[in-house]
């Protein structure tokens, strides 16, 4: 019952609908008395010839009225809680979804795509069965049976009615047992499932990968051993589950056996009638649902108490960016002071930046090269508070960044990722994601600017062309275009372009640099590149290597200087001969 605890906020919130829903359940189960009064009395009556035209009219009235009523109660309580039930489902999504867009890359990390779907799927579904088929079985199994034993005990005769429910308390101990057990083989059968679904999501998404290296026999098979994990994880709990059914059926059939052995011998010593042990069995009869309403209740039960823990334990989790809470709520925007002398990831003793020290004047340009892991992404993330927790402070427009809210610096900030995500939408809505007013010639105009213009014209559908999931029809260059164009439309006071040109060829790159340089002039931008060519206009250089500044200065002077870059440099323009020279 401890979920009931948990959930105790929300029935205190919806006491009002569960109220008049219970209500109307327990009135649907005093009417249910009346039938199997009314079949003895006219048992009764047959077996003292004393059944007439007008009593069977009168009896068959009352049947009537017991089903309409049945028929109207049932309806109050189904809208009453199934309906509140809802609500719960509904106002847990908003909440986990919530918690989850306000997360940081630290608890991404923690937690694989595949284990927060099945969270937002399973485990709040299981959560809502606590809420409507918790409570109805609850009320049925206890509420209901309750109701009817009294019924048999006052109508019929208490002696029958307590030896007849002797087999009751092994029901009582059984569902605690086996209760326990369920709970725990419920909570390992999610966890598998979690499992599952992050191996399907994660191939479905790598499939271009998969088949390349024609891994598809090792996929199947991987993806079978998790599936045969989940299947004997999901029988287990069938297994458990099951148990409560038979177990109820051998209470019923002792307790009918018990009934009619001493409720005969009570009939032939005249101590009741016929009728009153035939309504007795009805009785009897009307107790089987609610005994094993008890067995599914306790399954509803385990399986939200279990699905509760888990949606509670990444609720619990806190993001490790805390913002101000009166942070500065207008745009970001000036020179960008960075001084980090120290910063590695969460649970990594390694260093992975030290003494990076910087200042880019507004408007001014900034480049940024190195080898691959030197730590250039590193920089940029720290930039954009995706990790807050390192030695120094970071200024932008003379303030640090932990003053401003996130909403006011990252709508000054337009980001090209390495990995070039868009959306299963059209091209022009990838384009307006982040200025979605934006109209047909802004988005035209941008796309010339990214130099993606021309390539959209011959899509299918023009800039109505679905793009597909993650952009899987376009090209690697075309869909760094697209997020080109959808960083630059939102006017961004700072662009931060993470080797976003390397899928394009020299020629497309060159017009993009030189476009970008026309349109922003007073802004400020900062390029990651592996290919020096995106750099080399840049008002400033930096190398880094192992977390730090080995080289800086503009293109000529770090040519001067004959270092890594000088080195790259020439290394770069020999391959740019060789592929032209093929060409």
């Amino acid at each position: 019952m401890s979920v009931y605890k948990k959930l105790g906020w929300f029935f205190k919130q919806e006491k009002k609908a569960y109220l008049i829903g219970i209500t109307a359940l327990l009135m649907v189960s005093v009417i249910n008395l009346l039938p199997p009064k009314i079949i003895g009395m006219i048992v009764d009556d047959i077996a003292g010839r004393q059944l007439t035209f007008q009593k069977m009219i009168f009896w068959g009235g009352w049947l009537v009225i017991a089903a309409v009523a049945q028929y109207l109660l049932r309806f109050v309580w189904r809208t009453k809680i199934w309906g509140s039930a809802a609500k719960l489902e509904k106002l847990l999504r908003q909440r986990l979804f919530h918690h989850l867009t306000t997360m940081d890359q630290i608890f991404f990390q923690k937690y694989r795509t595949g284990d927060l779907m099945a969270h937002a799927t399973n485990d709040l579904n299981a959560i809502q069965m606590v809420a409507g088929a918790g409570i109805l079985t609850f009320a049925d199994s206890f509420l209901t049976g309750a109701i009817t034993i009294i019924a048999m005990m006052v109508v019929v005769d208490w002696r029958l009615t307590l030896i007849a429910l002797v087999p009751l308390p092994f029901l009582a101990v059984t569902s605690r047992v086996l209760g326990n057990k369920l709970h725990d083989a419920f909570r390992e059968s999610q966890a598998a499932f979690s499992t599952l679904n992050d191996k399907t999501q994660e191939t479905i998404t790598g499939i271009k990968v998969i088949k390349t290296f024609g891994q598809e026999k090792e996929e199947v098979e991987d993806f079978q051993e998790k599936v045969d994990d989940s299947i004997r994880k999901n029988n287990r709990v069938n297994f458990l589950d099951a148990l409560f059914d038979p177990f109820i059926t051998l209470i019923i059939g002792a307790s009918y056996v018990v009934t009619i052995i001493l409720g005969g011998y009570f009939v032939k010593n005249n101590e009741i009638t016929i009728g009153q042990l035939i309504t007795f069995i009805n009785y009897i009869n009307m107790l089987v649902w609610p005994m094993f309403a008890i067995g599914r209740f306790f399954n509803v039960l385990q399986r939200g108490n279990a699905s509760y823990d888990r949606v509670e334990e990444l609720l619990r989790e806190k993001s490790h960016i805390v913002e101000a809470v009166k942070g500065i709520d207008t745009p970001a925007h000036g020179n960008v002071d960075y001084h980090v002398k120290r910063f590695n990831y969460y649970n990594d003793d390694q260093v992975t930046l030290q003494n990076i020290d910087f200042t880019i004047e507004e408007g001014r340009t900034l480049g940024i090269v190195g080898r691959t892991g030197a730590g250039k992404t590193t920089i940029l993330k720290l930039l954009m508070r995706e990790y807050d927790e390192y030695e120094g402070e970071i200024n932008f427009g003379g303030h640090s960044l932990q003053t401003y809210s996130l909403d006011a610096l990252l709508t000054s900030i337009g980001y090209v990722p390495q990995d070039h995500f868009l959306f299963s939408m059209t091209v022009r809505d990838n384009i307006r994601f982040a200025k979605p007013d934006a109209s047909q010639e802004e988005v035209e105009h941008i796309a010339r600017i990214a130099a993606i213009h021309d390539d959209i014209l011959g899509f299918s559908n023009g800039y109505d062309t679905m793009v597909g999931e993650r952009g899987v029809s376009l090209s690697g260059g075309q869909k760094q275009r697209i997020s080109i164009a959808r960083a630059l439309l939102a006017d961004p006071e700072l662009l931060i372009l993470d080797d976003a040109l390397s899928a394009v060829d020299a020629k497309t790159e060159e017009k993009i640099l030189d476009n970008l340089k026309t349109l922003r002039q007073n802004k400020t931008t900062i390029i990651n590149a592996h290919r020096l060519s995106s750099v080399m206009h840049a008002d400033e250089i930096l190398v880094i290597d192992q977390g730090q500044i080995t080289e800086r200065g503009t293109h000529d002077e770090l040519i001067a200087s004959g270092g890594w870059y000088k080195k790259m440099y020439d290394k770069q323009q020999l391959e740019a001969k060789i592929e032209g020279g093929n060409e």
